[in-house]
């Protein structure tokens, strides 16, 4: 009884052990490479599948989505023999489980090495300034290669990307004295464009206050002229239009005679003829005998 008991206990275990190498479930992303007595006989794909227990043989699942691998640092020449450290980051998947388990051994230190590789030869052909500001050049002719190379490894490059690209120590102190330079030079460019501008401004300014001053002058020249040319009419309108006598023109002209003397050039003062005569013509306008001054007599014939 107790050994009809193990035998059954035997058998039970034994049926559920080889339902658990015939019965497989493959993860969704996943894929399963299933070897018959050696030989590649099929891929798994996501979902349940059944194989021949001690007959067939399943691989470690290789994972189909999309992988990140960061390389180290990689020495690397330029064209002009300077030699820099380039860090890379690496975005792949895998296409075909059959290729990436037989065609190679180490994938990862595979596409190291070839990402190296690629490397040197496209930086070898640029110049340290090439190198810094091409970097997505650089990205895609590593991508173009690599995914050249890795495709029949069943791997897909979907990016390769320039992470850090580090010159020497005394080639980094050299730029950052050309920078600095170049920022001095450009903004001793940028003050003498302002101070230029500044006084074209200040000349165009200057120069329109002056044309500005010359109109103003000119019109309140005009203006004077025009002013004292109809006073001159009215007060000429007005004599003529008084009828004024003798005695009234006498002490008028005696009235202006001060102000012929005024000024800093009139230095001699010339009484003129008409002086006495004038006073003449006030004495007796005084008196009340003014008389007209007789006309002058006829020519001789």
């Amino acid at each position: 009884m107790e050994a009809g008991l193990i035998l059954l206990i035997v058998i039970a275990v034994f049926a559920l052990l080889l339902a658990a190498r015939t019965v497989r479930i493959i993860p969704q992303a996943r894929a399963g490479v299933v070897e018959r007595l050696g030989r590649y006989q099929r891929t798994l794909t996501p979902g349940l599948a059944i194989v021949i227990p001690f007959v067939d043989r399943v691989r470690p699942l290789i994972d189909l989505r999309e992988q990140v691998v960061t390389f180290k640092p990689a020495g690397v020449i330029t064209g002009d023999n300077v030699g820099i450290q380039i860090d890379s980051v690496l975005y792949f998947t895998i296409t075909d489980a059959k290729s990436v388990s037989y065609e190679v051994a180490n994938p990862l230190q595979a596409i190291e090495q070839l990402t190296v590789t690629t490397l040197r030869n496209v930086i070898g052909g640029l110049t340290l300034e090439e190198t810094l500001t091409s970097r997505d050049a650089i990205n895609s002719q590593l991508r173009t290669v690599l995914d050249e190379a890795t495709g029949r490894w069943g791997i897909r490059v979907n990016r390769v990307e320039v992470k850090a690209i580090d010159p020497p120590a005394t080639i980094q102190e050299a730029m950052e004295k050309q920078m600095r330079a170049e920022r001095d030079r450009r903004a001793a460019i940028l003050t003498a464009e302002g101070s230029k501008q500044s006084q074209i401004l200040n000349a165009e300014g200057e120069k329109q206050a002056a044309v500005l001053r010359a109109e103003g002058a000119k019109t309140s020249a005009i203006l004077r002229s025009e002013g004292e040319a109809k006073a001159i009419d009215t007060v000429f309108k007005a004599i003529h239009e008084g009828d004024p006598d003798q005695g009234l023109l006498s002490y008028q002209y005696l009235q202006m005679l001060p102000k012929l003397a005024q000024g800093d050039a009139n230095k001699i003062f010339v009484i003129p003829s008409e002086f006495s005569q004038a006073l003449g013509n006030i004495g007796g306008a005084i008196a009340g005998t003014v008389r007209p001054s007789p006309p002058p007599p006829p020519p001789s014939v």
